[in-house]
């Protein structure tokens, strides 16, 4: 039977009973993580979100009943206890952060008894994840998944007291707006009062950031809501958590500089490292040629070769073919790695079709200086001499080559070299190596439609000096936009934007957009531009991202409470959902009814 308070207050946390509490009486409640029943002696472990306390139960310090009740306890069963501290008479536990004492109970009271939970709730669970989903509420009182969320909300509260003391404002801007496009899809709200007619869900405030530097408020700041319709990968959720600021009468120096001291601030106060400033600085060319990726590892190196020269009138169709065709060889020095078995080195050939390469040349050069190769019969020596020459080759090396399109040749060597770099154990959690990519293209070519899309969106400011090439050669036009990325993971980006209505034409019409269909879309900014816009920038970080990255984790799963699975649905609640009927007809919607089961014949 579950018993009340009766007017008992906790007088502190379970961890927050130190040795300098000795022979003080203190009032704990929480969670019984186990107890043990030694005859004549109970041991509970105490639990709450501040860690573990050892209770013990002993006849003679507590009554009778009292001691019965204790003889009952089992897992999760919820507890009130008060009693006096002690130093521990057994051993010492250097594990618990309260190794040193224990807590004699006086009282008992059983605030609420518990079933046998569907899984043990114990740090680093074995159980499946999506058992775990289902029952998230118990998951959530496991220690490192609540050491995760007390993370992120002591990231969000320096968030607010970094930014606040920087002079920006904090505003809520709307759930429910207008549906723009912005890349991804829009989750969609009908809506009641007006029949056939929907909101949607901000992808990110973009566009209402943009407004307040309109309306003069020069520096906001949200740890806003955002929701994408996107399909899911593995580390994705529907909807997630920015920290989104916009500032005026900025260029993209300004808006480093107070990023960089936050990040210097946040890694500071929650972590004790130093980020050195400031924050290298890198090209989006320069990271593409280095690294085959937009948001490179700097951990280590493993860097990309151009070795298009060297074997441009070498034997071998494979890479003669693709520079012919206008493409590039490129290839990565596996240091160490020559002795790779043929079989590992087949996996990482079909690891990079994956990426759509056709497949990998490489060269294994053994301790003694000997060379196998899958191309070598192609090649005279002096050749072959001379294209592990350009790779650093050295004896012991595995070198690999992926001859394509530029873009591909990118993405092949830029996956394969984080796969080499996870095999050969190269990526420590512990070190933080940020790097800022700037200079992105402004527009992509996109096969599908045929035309340059906006690579950030249509707002994002040319380069001054390449805004005459947006008339004749648009896809060479860089772009004020800039990303911060941490151990291979973008944690953050933004642009300058336009605020001139001449390049903002010239960016529409880039794009394809008419006027009346630019205005149709995002009238009311247009609008708003009319009456006077200063120069304005921003940045949004992932916050989920960010926080899973600080904690070491490696899903974003891990650092929010209550998560989506991969098709963005809650084994918890059960959503999404269908609705009754009468929801529908208030909506004016119809739904297609489910197709019945077919029964077997």
């Amino acid at each position: 039977m579950a018993e009340s308070m009766q007017g008992l207050h906790r007088t502190c946390r379970c961890a927050e009973v130190t040795t300098q509490m000795v022979g003080s009486e203190v009032t704990l409640m929480g969670w019984v993580q186990k107890a043990r029943d030694k005859g004549g002696i109970i041991f509970v472990d105490l639990r709450d979100r501040s860690g573990i306390m050892q209770l013990i139960f002993e006849n003679g310090s507590i009554d009778e009943e009292g001691f019965a009740k204790a003889g009952k306890l089992r897992s999760e069963f919820v507890i009130a206890v008060t009693g006096t501290v002690e130093k521990r008479g057994g051993a010492v536990n250097e594990n618990l952060a309260t190794g040193e004492i224990e807590v004699r109970a006086k009282s008992l009271r059983v605030l609420s008894e518990a079933e046998v939970p569907p899984f043990p709730v114990e740090e680093n669970s074995k159980t499946k994840e999506d058992v775990r989903l289902k029952y998230r509420y118990l998951d959530l009182r496991r220690p490192d998944l609540q050491r995760n969320l007390i993370l992120k909300s002591r990231v969000m509260q320096l968030t607010r007291s970094f930014f606040t003391n920087e002079g920006f404002l904090e505003i809520e801007t709307p759930m429910l707006g207008k549906s723009t496009p912005e890349g991804a899809r829009d989750y969609l709200v009908p809506s009641r009062v007006h029949p056939g007619c929907f909101y949607g869900l901000p992808q990110s405030p973009q566009l209402y950031k943009q407004l307040l530097m309109c309306s003069g408020y020069d520096r906001y700041i949200q740890i806003a809501r955002c929701f994408r319709d996107e399909d899911l990968r593995a580390d994705r959720q529907p909807e997630f958590t920015q920290i989104d600021m916009e500032l005026s009468f900025v260029d993209v120096d300004d808006v480093i500089d107070v990023n960089e001291r936050y990040l210097s601030y946040l890694f500071k106060e929650v972590l004790g490292i130093d980020v050195k400033l400031p924050i290298e600085r890198i090209t989006w060319q320069e990271a593409m040629d280095r690294f085959g990726s937009d948001k490179p590892d700097m951990r280590f190196g493993m860097e990309l070769h151009d070795v298009s020269d060297i074997v441009k009138n070498c034997g071998f169709s494979v890479f003669t073919g693709a520079l012919e065709a206008g493409g590039s060889v490129r290839g990565i020095n596996a240091e160490g790695q020559g002795c790779m078995p043929r079989k590992k080195i087949d996996k990482l050939v079909e690891f990079a079709k994956g990426y759509g390469a056709k497949g990998l040349a490489y060269i294994a050069i053994a301790e003694d200086g000997t060379r196998k190769s899958s191309f070598a019969k192609f090649m005279t020596d002096e050749e072959m001499d001379a294209l592990v020459a350009a790779m650093d080759g050295k004896a012991g090396d595995l070198l690999l080559f992926a001859a394509d399109k530029k873009k591909l040749v990118y993405d092949v060597l830029g996956a394969l070299r984080l796969e080499l770099a996870k095999q050969m154990e190269l990526l420590d959690k512990n070190e933080y190596r940020f790097v800022w990519v700037t200079e992105f293209p402004l527009l992509e070519w996109s096969e599908e439609e045929n035309r340059f899309t906006a690579m950030h969106h249509p707002f994002t400011m040319p380069m001054d000096e390449d805004i005459p090439l947006l008339d004749t050669d648009p896809g060479a036009v860089r772009a004020k936009a800039y990303d911060i990325v941490l151990n291979g993971n973008e944690i953050g980006g933004g642009s300058v934007r336009i605020h001139q209505d001449d390049i903002q034409e010239r960016m529409f019409k880039e794009l394809g957009f008419t006027p009346e269909a630019a205005h149709e879309q995002f009238g009311f900014l247009l609008d708003a531009f009319k009456y006077g816009v200063p120069p304005h920038a921003g940045l949004a970080y992932g916050l989920d991202r960010l926080v899973m990255l600080i904690a070491k984790v490696d899903s974003i799963r891990d650092v929010i409470a209550f998560p989506k699975v991969k098709d963005a649905s809650c084994l918890m609640t059960q959503a999404p959902q269908r609705v009754s009927e009468a929801q529908l007809d208030e909506l004016g919607l119809e739904v297609e009814k489910e197709a019945a089961p077919e029964t077997e014949e």
